[in-house]
């Protein structure tokens, strides 16, 4: 058996951007009774494009921190859930395929460069929020300061990283779900993948309940920022 010759950087960038423009698309084949490549394609999908609007809606939240620190934890306590539904539906993707299910081998893998690119984003999203929620754990102490720092740069690196997977991404997730809403057969599991949603959602609501009420020393902060009293006034971009 002869092996593939890996791609050039060039071809590998074309491959990329092809696939990002939804110019070249695997052919996910459907498979009962959860979907197969098709079913996972369009969680995938509805995942990420979920994930868009509230890392959206997370952005805006920093312009005013202060005034907006509650709605910052509640947007990323729902981000948790969602964002682990998505790596779980990437995980088993890759997962079928490295272990020879023939469907999965069949529709095939991503482009290199997006291969190597979704670790990447998966570890940096993970860090961001895991050190959101640990600074809420720990408060604006010394050790909060640590884990402020460690969220900021993890935020960079997050940034750097989604911005190329959304460059990559964002066309062929709206051409997947926008097949899907007009086809007149509905891929078999539609059910399923529809729960897992709603209910990562609804998990991510609770837990952002229970963080917004235990973020009281951060939230006394931000108050007093507000009020300006002068030198004293305790930043909380600061963490002290």
């Amino acid at each position: 058996m002869t092996r593939a010759t890996p791609p050039s950087l060039s071809q590998a960038v074309g491959d990329a951007l092809a696939a990002g423009l939804g110019r070249v698309r695997r052919e996910d084949a459907v498979q009962r009774p959860f979907g197969g490549p098709r079913g996972n394609a369009q969680l995938t999908a509805w995942t990420g494009l979920l994930l868009f609007v509230l890392f959206a809606a997370e952005g805006v939240t920093i312009v005013s921190l202060r005034g907006l620190l509650s709605w910052h934890i509640a947007i990323g306590a729902i981000l948790i859930p969602v964002a682990l539904l998505k790596t779980a539906s990437t995980g088993w993707r890759i997962l079928r395929y490295y272990v020879g299910s023939r469907i999965y081998v069949q529709a095939g893998p991503p482009p290199i460069l997006l291969r190597l690119l979704g670790p990447i984003v998966i570890l940096t999203t993970l860090a961001v929020l895991g050190t959101g929620v640990m600074l809420i754990v720990v408060g604006p102490t010394d050790r909060g300061g640590i884990w402020l720092g460690l969220h900021k740069v993890t935020f960079v690196l997050w940034f750097a990283a989604m911005a190329a997977h959304v460059l990559t991404r964002f066309i062929p997730a709206v051409m997947t779900v926008n097949e899907g809403s007009r086809s007149p057969r509905r891929v078999p599991g539609w059910q399923g993948r529809a729960a897992a949603l709603i209910g990562s959602v609804a998990v991510g609501v609770v837990l952002a309940l229970v963080l917004v009420r235990a973020d009281g020393a951060w939230a006394a902060i931000a108050g007093h920022g507000e009020e300006g009293s002068g030198p004293s006034t305790t930043s909380v971009s600061t963490g002290r």
